[in-house]
């Protein structure tokens, strides 16, 4: 860090410390390095001045973010979503910010919801808004206000809940606690029983007593797993019906034509997915460079489906997609961002159909360093659709009908390339984190059967580091072409979470620099440190939670994980918007169609990429959410069972364990730790007996016995068996602390961490 005195001198043109913050803070937008010199009136060598005192600032944490965005920590940026909450005593609606870290931060700031004098439709409590934030001096407790841009959504006026009959009728049990019990007369209870879900209709309410419904779906048993998405799709209101009018559109499309394409049915590419994949938006080729300027380097192709010539900019299919930012994928269904008509169909490159693609050719060196690409478009015709495993087998000698025909002609060359490319990606080193994922696997009745921890292949590898360098490829294209453009970004980790980190590592005597810029390679250092040790999954879990989230954004910032300059989304556009957007910016820049990027979108793109990020999120915190309910429906018949696991979390209230072999969480509240007093510890992330030292830690592998599971709130309570580690008592300094009259369980319903 570097001390303030140094940076307190101030030079000829350049403000002082509080000169800055205080500019920083007042801007309602943030400013960037320009902005700043341009106000302070910076020119020639002082600019390089600047630029130290601004990398000082963000060293000691007091401003965050990159050239062109600077903020203070803590403050809202000039464009967020919002959701509305509340209403204050003089009417007016209250938001706040839907991306916060409350961990990092507190909570998130209010902010007043500007009337709207052009007419249009004024958003409710329980909206998310798209909204322009400036400061604002208003009442106590209002930092900000907002002017909406955009309703995301509307509060719906259906309600998902648990049938349960009662008198003559019944009564609904919402899952989301928030809201009121509903009362249902016996004509509007359909052919709900007891126990279903069912979604209703409000058609009546009134100040005094329960409110009147009508039950308009019934989804059926809570036991099953479509049971439990729908109530992650009701949760993060997910668009998941396309209207009449947006069907027919994908249903009258017709296949694309050869305008504008180059034929290039002959060349061998084939899709590698999951066996279970519906959609197929990618396929690759590989072989040897016959260059003589380039010995040893290859050629990979990748060709990408060409949603853009049937999803028009504009259209009600482009509106649609654009809203709904992305594909979500359930253990039992997914939620597209295009009708099945395109996605599952004209879309989707089939083995042996003509399908349209847009195609890159990408020649690569010996080292794996690339030396040129070059874009098309084209009309192709997969050779063959193989899942990752078959393909896996097929280069270790376990051939099938379909691969031994293509094992020396085309798999044997893609293993060669990616060995070529591998060295490029080893020098480059992205952050290299362990951390498998489980996947749920479901019965033929829709329940879960199991849940296993697919193994990680070279053909993932393989297939994950050609759509990179396709990406990369792309952004270089439209940077040059001076196309607008959405690059994925993700940032280096905040001041704060690395000081964080560098205090847990510190607790198990690893070293992390505080000096100069941070890199991949550092983490990856610590990673390497680690391996194979009790320490692996929980250190991989405490970088990963270090890092900063990525999101899409026109200004270029890079990509800190992937350890790239430049880079953006280019190989999923069936399922991702942003993708769509790069296609046609590809289109456009080199005039491949008429299917191109719009004139004057670039007003509009940081909007855009607002919205798609908030909406990735929304995807995957329904996912989560998804997940850890089928985890608990899963355990639910084995309540009293004893597991193993480590303690994943360690918080004021208790500790999180997680499960070893299902890899599901659960809460141990502090209460039932024990009879003595328990004293939080955030530096060393402990809970410790004050009297007795006896001590729980983040990483302790423990026995836990299950004294709780909650399906609807996807939450399991734990009661620890596992004796903890005796340390020296500390005395207590105003530090969390509980009293545990027993060893049994005690306290309510686990609230499931965020």
């Amino acid at each position: 860090m570097v001390k303030r005195g140094k940076a307190a001198k101030k030079k000829k043109g350049l403000p002082s410390r509080d000169e800055l913050l205080k500019f920083i803070a007042e801007q309602p937008g943030n400013p960037g390095k320009r902005e700043i010199a341009r106000a302070f009136g910076i020119t020639g060598n002082a600019r390089m001045d600047l630029k130290k005192l601004i990398k000082e600032l963000k060293d000691e944490g007091l401003i965050e973010g990159h050239r062109r965005r600077l903020s203070q920590p803590g403050t809202l940026p000039p464009v967020t979503v919002l959701s509305v909450i509340e209403r204050d005593s003089d009417g007016e609606l209250i938001a706040i910010a839907e991306r916060w870290d409350e961990e990092e931060h507190g909570p998130s700031p209010k902010v007043l919801i500007l009337p709207d004098n052009k007419g249009r439709q004024a958003p409710g409590i329980g909206d998310h808004v798209l909204a322009r934030i400036s400061s604002t001096k208003g009442e106590e407790g209002i930092a900000y206000a907002g002017k909406v841009i955009k309703i995301l959504d509307k509060k719906p006026n259906d309600v998902l809940g648990i049938f349960r009959t009662f008198k003559d009728g019944g009564r609904i049990e919402p899952i989301d606690r928030k809201q009121r019990e509903l009362s249902v007369e016996k004509g509007d209870a359909g052919r709900a029983r007891d126990g279903d879900l069912v979604s209703v209709r409000v058609i009546r309410g009134g100040r005094f007593g329960s409110t009147r419904a009508e039950v308009i779906e019934r989804i059926g048993s809570m036991d099953s797993e479509h049971a439990i998405s729908t109530i992650a799709i009701h949760d993060h209101r997910l668009p998941h019906k396309f209207s009449d009018a947006v069907l027919s559109e994908a249903t009258s499309a017709v296949p694309a034509g050869m305008e504008n394409r180059e034929d290039w049915r002959h060349i061998p590419l084939i899709t590698i997915d999951p066996a279970d994949a519906k959609d197929h938006d990618d396929a690759v080729h590989a072989e040897p460079d016959p260059d003589p300027a380039n010995p040893g380097g290859v050629i990979v192709i990748v060709a990408i489906a060409d949603v853009a010539c049937y999803v028009r900019p504009g259209s009600l299919l482009d509106r649609e997609a654009m809203h709904r930012g992305n594909s979500v994928y359930f253990p039992d269904r997914v939620v597209p961002m295009l009708p099945e008509a395109l996605s599952n169909d004209l879309c989707s490159l089939r083995d042996n159909e003509d399908r349209p693609a847009l195609a890159v050719r990408m020649v690569f060196n010996k080292d794996g360093r690339k030396t040129g690409h070059r874009f098309h478009r084209i009309m192709m015709r997969s050779a063959a659709k193989l899942a990752y495993q078959q393909a896996q087998q097929a280069i270790e000698g376990q051939t099938d009908s379909h691969t031994e025909m293509i094992l020396d002609t085309i798999l044997k060359p893609l293993w060669q390339a990616y060995g070529v490319v591998d060295k490029g990606r080893q020098a480059r080193e992205p952050l290299d984190l362990d951390l498998p994922e489980r996947k749920i696997i479901l019965s033929d009745d829709g329940r879960v059967d199991s849940i296993v921890v697919p193994e990680r292949l070279a053909a993932h590898k393989l297939i994950e580091e050609f759509m990179i360098q396709a990406n990369v490829a792309a952004a270089e294209t439209l940077e040059e072409a001076r196309t607008p453009l959405l690059y994925r970004i993700h940032d280096t980790p905040s001041y704060e979470k690395l000081e964080a980190l560098r205090e847990f590592l510190a607790t198990l005597e690893i070293n992390f620099a505080k000096s100069g810029s941070v890199r991949p390679s550092q983490f990856n250092g610590i990673l390497r440190r680690v391996a194979d040790t009790e320490h692996t999954h929980l250190v991989n879990e405490v970088v990963l939670r270090s890092q900063a989230q990525a999101e899409y954004n026109p200004n270029n910032i890079g990509h800190f994980g992937l350890n790239l300059r430049r880079y953006a989304h280019f190989t999923s556009p069936i399922r991702r918007y942003a993708d769509l957007l790069v296609h046609r910016g590809l289109i456009r820049a080199l005039s491949l169609g008429n299917d191109g990027l719009q004139p004057g979108i670039e007003t509009s793109m940081e909007l855009i990429g607002t919205e798609i990020s908030a909406a990735e999120r929304r995807a995957m915190a329904a996912e989560r959410d998804t997940v850890d309910r089928l985890m608990a429906l899963w355990l639910n018949d084995r309540v009293g069972a004893r597991f193993t696991g480590r303690i994943g979390g360690v918080t004021k209230v208790g500790l999180f364990v997680r499960l070893d072999h299902t890899g599901a969480d659960g809460f141990i509240p502090i209460s039932t730790l024990g009879k003595d007093f328990f004293i939080y510890d955030d530096v060393k992330h402990r809970l410790i007996g004050e009297k007795s030292g006896e001590t729980h830690r983040l990483g302790d592998q423990v026995e836990v016995r299950l004294v709780e599971a909650s399906p609807f709130a996807g939450a399991l309570r734990f009661e620890m068996l596992t004796e903890g580690r005796r340390e020296k008592p500390i005395p207590r300094r105003g530090g969390r602390r509980a009293q545990s009259k027993s060893r049994g369980p005690r306290g309510g319903r686990n609230k499931k961490r965020s």
